[in-house]
């Protein structure tokens, strides 16, 4: 099947509804993967983008619906509460290797503290979900937890200026400790989830088959590498629950990629995109790993990805056509759009719009937008 990055693209932006075809932050399809949430509001920027009007409460938080946790990568995510226990099974080490990298180590750091990575993985789960029964602060829990585990595990840090367990273990055990993150909170408050998540011993292999084809509905086509580095899995490891029986293989301009079966029909058939749209910086569709195929001026990729500071993104019609950072006043919020292409009147307007639901979405009772580019 011979398919073009215009068709991926169109296919892609149905799939996520950024048609606004949503109807609540809870059956947003894109919580099927996570949807990324740190800074300022990315999570519910996501969320305006995908439905009619602008997001409330969300539903977000401990009890609630929609409940925000450190899952992918060690990053902040906001999950729908019933995911919970299946993804923190589906997120356990599945090797020797798989572990250190989660844990943020060396092969030669894991031997000098003589304890195997799924070993060190396991006892600082252990002890994180024994030290936090009520909210406590990281920095709290961290020392707590330090007092649990064993000596070499431990790690200096020059800001404390004392040695305790790695930002890396805390935020890779967090979830399938049963823990949560009270939304909001700076230094984050971690929370037992409710329910708690089930104790897990071992990976799902179910489970992550499951967020696999999840992946690849909503940003295939995509190659077991690009998956792998959204769930930051080793790509030797994801292929033994890589799901032949229910993909299809296609090719898009001349590279090899896998979309589920049952969408092919749709990535066919998806209609070219009319919209425009402020996109969050960490916004589901910017979290794909073919970033080349989202953005073909590699050039751009520096501005749009940079380590520090990700600004929003100009999306119109299916292409990223510029960037926005916004600048909050006591009640004005001031949007800067930076384009790389000029933009026609029409597109300007809508920006304009845009920028009036970004206002309400951040809480903000005025908006102004400058240009330039």
């Amino acid at each position: 099947m011979q398919i073009t990055r215009e068709q991926v693209v169109a296919y892609r932006v149905a799939a996520q509804q950024l048609d606004r075809s949503g109807h609540a932050p809870g059956s947003l399809a894109v919580l099927d993967i996570g949807v990324q949430d740190i800074g300022t509001h990315p999570a519910r920027l996501a969320f305006d983008a995908r439905l009619p009007k602008p997001p409330a409460g969300g539903g977000i938080g401990a009890g609630k619906p929609i409940a925000l946790a450190w899952s992918l990568r060690g990053a902040p995510h906001l999950h729908r509460r019933k995911d919970l226990d299946s993804l923190a099974r589906a997120l356990w080490p599945l090797s020797e290797a798989d572990a250190a990298g989660r844990l943020n180590e060396s092969g030669p750091s894991v031997a000098r503290a003589g304890i195997s990575a799924l070993d060190q993985y396991a006892k600082a789960l252990a002890a994180m979900r024994s030290v936090v029964t009520a909210p406590t602060d990281k920095g709290a829990a961290s020392t707590a937890v330090t007092k649990r585990i064993p000596p070499v595990m431990r790690r200096a840090c020059r800001v404390c200026g004392t040695s305790h367990i790695s930002d890396s273990a805390m935020r890779a055990v967090a979830l399938a400790a049963g823990l949560e993150l009270e939304p909001g909170t700076a230094p984050p408050v971690l929370v037992p989830s409710v329910p708690r998540v089930q104790a897990a011993d071992g990976p799902d292999l179910r489970a992550l088959r499951s967020l696999v084809l999840a992946y690849l509905t909503l940003l295939g086509p995509a190659t077991p590498s690009d998956v792998a580095g959204y769930f930051a899995v080793r790509t030797a490891d994801l292929k033994q629950v890589w799901p032949d029986d229910e993909v299809t293989e296609v090719s898009v301009d001349g590279r090899k990629a896998w979309l589920p079966a049952a969408r092919a029909d749709e990535l066919a058939a998806a209609p070219a995109p009319e919209l425009v749209r402020l996109l969050g910086p960490f916004d589901p569709y910017l979290q794909a790993r073919d970033r080349t195929l989202i953005v073909p001026d590699k050039a751009a990729h520096k501005v749009l990805w940079p380590v520090l500071g990700r600004p929003g993104v100009v999306f119109a019609d299916g292409e990223v056509v510029g960037v926005w950072r916004p600048k909050s006043t006591a009640r004005t919020l001031a949007i800067a759009v930076e384009t790389f292409v000029p933009l026609p009147p029409p597109t300007w307007r809508a920006v304009e719009a845009e920028a009036e639901r970004v206002a309400a979405v951040r809480g903000a009772a005025e908006v102004t937008v400058s240009r330039t580019g």
